[in-house]
């Protein structure tokens, strides 16, 4: 019976794992010139789960991110994502996951200026075929869960810089992602705002079972987090 039991939650644990990163290193340039971004890093991270990756700049938290979420490649190692080997995908593979499997906020929040609040949530959705209808109202209902029902027709210079990380935040959930990366994603806000964006964040994954991985460096946002990874020089350090 001990046996059978053990069986069922090994299979759960699968089940909950989004990723799995295994000895993955990424090196820049060659020779004496040679930088070690990321050196044999090893982890894995839970449904519902908000990980903080912390290290001071230059510690390789950015490549890493990059490396989860099929922007980089490593030079070894592997990493899936939601079942999917992302270090063995091809081009087209990484643009399917990258739509669909993984949402991404970055510290410069990336909105299209010209564009409504609204229609910048949309911009997966659009990019998905999602028919009209299901993408307005899915846009409302992301515009709502992050406090911006009330903005959708405002474009980002109308907006602080806070509700425009909010904005951002609602267009990587706009495709219902397992996985969100966020780098720095409060690097640009104060330090009330940007306790206010990791907490959305943190609600967000608890609510809606997704992973997160956020690169930051500020240690009152780090408390918010369910794990933390350490990486110096490169290396994981502390977990």
């Amino acid at each position: 019976m001990s046996e059978q039991v053990s069986a069922v939650q090994a299979a759960e644990a699968v089940t909950d794992e989004v990723v799995r990163v295994e000895g993955v290193s990424r090196t820049f340039g060659r020779g004496r010139h040679a930088v070690y971004a990321v050196r044999e890093v090893s982890f894995t991270a839970g449904r519902g789960e908000l990980v903080a990756v912390r290290g001071r700049s230059g510690a390789g938290k950015t490549t890493l991110l990059n490396l989860v979420g099929g922007l980089d490649r490593p030079d070894a190692g592997r990493v899936r994502v939601a079942g999917h080997d992302v270090t063995g995908a091809g081009e087209a593979e990484l643009l399917r996951l990258r739509r669909g499997t993984v949402g991404f906020v970055f510290q410069t929040f990336g909105l299209v200026p010209i564009l409504s609040a609204a229609e910048n949530v949309g911009v997966p959705l659009r990019l998905a075929r999602v028919a009209a209808a299901e993408r307005e109202e899915r846009v409302s209902v992301l515009l709502e869960l992050v406090g911006l029902g009330g903005h959708a027709g405002q474009r980002p210079y109308e907006l602080s810089g806070g509700q425009q990380q909010r904005v951002a935040v609602a267009r990587a959930l706009a495709n219902e992602p397992d996985l969100l990366i966020a780098d720095e994603p409060t690097g640009q806000l104060d330090s009330e705002t940007g306790r206010a964006i990791m907490d959305l964040l943190r609600a967000v994954v608890h609510a809606r079972g997704m992973t997160a991985l956020v690169a930051t460096h500020d240690p009152a946002l780090i408390e918010v987090a369910d794990r933390t990874l350490t990486l110096r020089d490169g290396r994981l350090v502390d977990d």
